[in-house]
């Protein structure tokens, strides 16, 4: 029988970065041995995975349940319909949640658990595919299974070859390898994935366009080319975007732009009279502008790469329709 190994005389003298190390190895050897593994069982899980009308119900128990749990979320994260039944459950009711157009993906290092094992003769007879991943080709699970994923390791990482480690590693690999190799057949693109994220940062990068954060109507600072630069700052200052459009006020069409960091530029000019100086003979002509059907990602890269803080909005015919700046794509957490 293993024994535990004699706890260290001295724990602070440990080196506990050396056993750490020796884990990483261990690990990333049975991730090698596995993958040279891959041939076409692999291919023939995918396939059945990719051809089901259903979804692709994970079971497990124990720590292979919680790397099924995982499974099933990236695979369904990632455009395979997928959701995870806990066997023992199944058992007593849950087993009406898998319908005769699902495939199962059960796991088992051992190929023996229990209460997997309960559930085949019910799967079998519904008429369920099934995917086995385990450690023992010759296991129960094994040879019941349409298609068997060995995930067999050569050693786990636990120095008591007791805790699941490196197969557990194994196994979340293997599913990751499957979830990969499915996005990529479907064409599953950045978009799609952001639909299913849609409270992420990416959902939000990918789908938050500019008409869902820029300011509107008489929110958006602007003044005819006639107005003085004073009138411009008491426009800036009521609105706080730290800049005003100069438009035509007949329709709107944008004339041009000024900042703060003009303001600046003309209070050292001294032939520039605020009470005086026209607007338009002091803006920025043709400024960086967006359009509203553009996503919010795309006004933060364009800030980033002209080192600018705010845009305006125009349609495609120049007008004005709206304002942003760096504030806004920070509230709606685009940066």
């Amino acid at each position: 029988m293993a024994t535990s190994p004699e706890p260290p005389h001295n724990p602070d003298a440990f080196d506990y970065a050396a056993s750490g190390r020796r884990v990483f190895d261990i690990e990333a050897e049975a991730l090698v041995a596995v993958a040279a593994r891959l041939d076409g069982a692999f291919s023939a899980a995918c396939r059945l995975m990719l051809a089901a009308s259903g979804r692709v119900v994970c079971t497990g128990m124990g720590k292979s349940g919680h790397v099924a749990r995982k499974i099933a979320a990236t695979l369904a994260s990632t455009g395979t319909p997928a959701f995870y039944v806990h066997p023992g459950e199944a058992g007593h009711g849950d087993l009406g949640m898998i319908t005769d157009a699902d495939v199962v993906l059960a796991l088992s290092y051992s190929g023996e658990s229990d209460e997997v094992a309960m559930l085949l003769p019910g799967l079998k007879r519904q008429g369920n595919k099934l995917i086995s991943m385990t450690g023992r080709a010759g296991s129960t699970l094994a040879r019941a299974a349409d298609v068997h994923l060995d995930v067999s390791v050569p050693i786990e990482a636990c120095p008591l070859h007791l805790a699941p480690t490196s197969s557990t590693t194994a196994s979340l690999a293997m599913g990751d390898a499957l979830a990969v190799a499915l996005l990529e057949a479907r064409g599953f693109t950045a978009d799609d994935f952001a639909r299913s994220h849609p409270a992420g940062a990416l959902g939000r990068r990918l789908l938050l366009h500019i008409a869902d954060i820029m300011h509107v109507g008489a929110d958006v600072p602007r003044v005819g080319a006639q107005a003085s630069v004073s009138e411009a700052l008491v426009e800036m200052t009521h609105k706080r975007l730290g800049m005003t459009a100069i438009v035509d006020l007949v329709d709107d069409r944008l004339l041009g732009l000024y900042t703060d960091g003009d303001l600046r530029r003309s209070l050292d000019d001294e032939q520039v009279d605020l009470r005086t100086t026209r607007i338009d003979e002091v803006m920025t002509r043709n400024p960086r502008t967006i359009e509203q059907g553009a996503l919010a990602v795309e006004a933060a890269r364009l800030m980033e790469t002209h080192k600018i803080s705010g845009l305006l909005v125009v349609d495609a015919e120049g007008r004005l329709v709206g304002a942003l700046n760096i504030h806004d794509l920070l509230r709606a957490r685009v940066v």
